[in-house]
């Protein structure tokens, strides 16, 4: 007597239906691809092995087509769940690649806009140097005519100082230097004449101070200066005077007024150049004058 073979949940199924379900699961992959792979091992569970061992009683059984059939059967939904999935991956794929292309696009645009903010920024800052390099020129060529302005103001003093000019503005010589006669105690003229009213201003020929003014004798009232070359002018026969000893004067200053003091017949101006205060040091006038640039 043969034993029964023992049935209910806890049986193992047999060698058939396992081979039948792995069948289903081959023809699960070969359907799906990756996605039927996901779905495989869950074909292979026992719970799903136990939902068939009711039906099949032996390997030989004539159920056991049934089942290996009602296996592949059921491996359709499977089926269909994995192409839901991989259309969800796929849709998901595309959703993901958008989404980069926009970060990209995005990504150029924010670098093409950091581009230009950079050349600008250069360009500004090219536009600060230039104004700079403009301004420091411009500086430069405000020093160099304030300069030039400076050094024409000092040469204008400079000549000024050194300028002479004619005791009398427009006058003319009366009486030539070494003139004889015998109203001069030397028995010449020391000095030049100037034809002048009473009255006329005398001015310094040149830069000098007051060394004398004062009555001088025969020379009446006169004023003598040492000039700042060293030599000395004489002015004399003044009608008045305007500067003391000590004073220093400038080329043009007045320094009294004409006319007919001391040993004189009429209104004149009596001028010497002299190498010293002392009389009897006298020299030529007009030369003297000439050599300092006076036209006469």
């Amino acid at each position: 007597m043969a034993l029964a073979r023992s049935t209910g949940r806890h049986r193992a199924p047999g060698r058939k239906t396992r081979t039948s379900a792995g069948f289903a699961s081959a023809a699960a992959l070969a359907t799906t691809g990756v996605v039927g792979t996901l779905a495989g091992p869950a074909l292979a569970t026992d719970d799903s092995f136990a939902a068939d061992a009711g039906s099949v009683a032996t390997p030989d059984s004539p159920d056991s087509t049934e089942s290996a059939e009602g296996t592949t059967a059921g491996a359709t939904p499977v089926t269909m769940d994995a192409a839901v999935t991989g259309s969800t991956i796929v849709q998901t794929a595309r959703t993901q690649h958008t989404l980069t292309a926009q970060m990209l696009s995005a990504q150029s645009l924010s670098d093409e806009v950091a581009d230009q903010a950079v050349i600008q920024k250069r360009e500004a800052l090219a536009r600060m140097e230039a104004a700079a390099e403009a301004r420091r020129k411009a500086e430069a060529r405000a020093n160099e005519i304030r300069e030039a302005k400076e050094r024409a103001a000092r040469e204008a003093e400079r000549q000024r100082l050194n300028a002479y000019r004619l005791p009398i503005a427009g006058s003319h010589v009366t009486t030539d230097y070494r003139a004889g006669g015998s109203q001069w105690s030397s028995g010449s003229h020391s000095g030049i004449d100037f034809h002048a009213s009473t009255g006329t201003p005398v001015v310094a020929v040149g830069a000098g101070t007051v060394v004398e003014a004062g009555w001088g004798g025969a020379y009446g009232y006169n004023v003598v200066l040492k000039m700042n070359d060293g030599s000395y002018t004489q002015y004399g026969h003044l009608s008045s005077l305007s500067v003391s000893v000590g004073r220093s004067v400038m080329p043009g200053d007045q320094l009294g007024r004409a006319g007919s003091t001391g040993n004189s017949t009429g209104a004149h101006l009596h001028f010497e150049a002299r190498t010293s205060a002392d009389y009897g040091s006298d020299v030529n006038p007009l030369a003297y004058l000439r050599a300092h640039g006076v036209k006469i």
